[in-house]
């Protein structure tokens, strides 16, 4: 078995997943939020 080194691994790609990730997930609540409070609007 290979000895492990912290922090040797190349870990650019995980990172540029995981920046499209938080920014999917801010865009779809903003989104959500804007079409509950349109909703709320539509209705009251």
């Amino acid at each position: 078995m290979a000895d492990h080194k912290h922090g040797e691994m190349d870990i650019q790609v995980q990172e540029k997943t995981f920046d499209g990730f938080v920014k999917a997930t801010t865009y779809s609540v903003i989104g959500i939020i804007c079409l509950l409070v349109f909703i709320a609007i539509v209705n009251g």
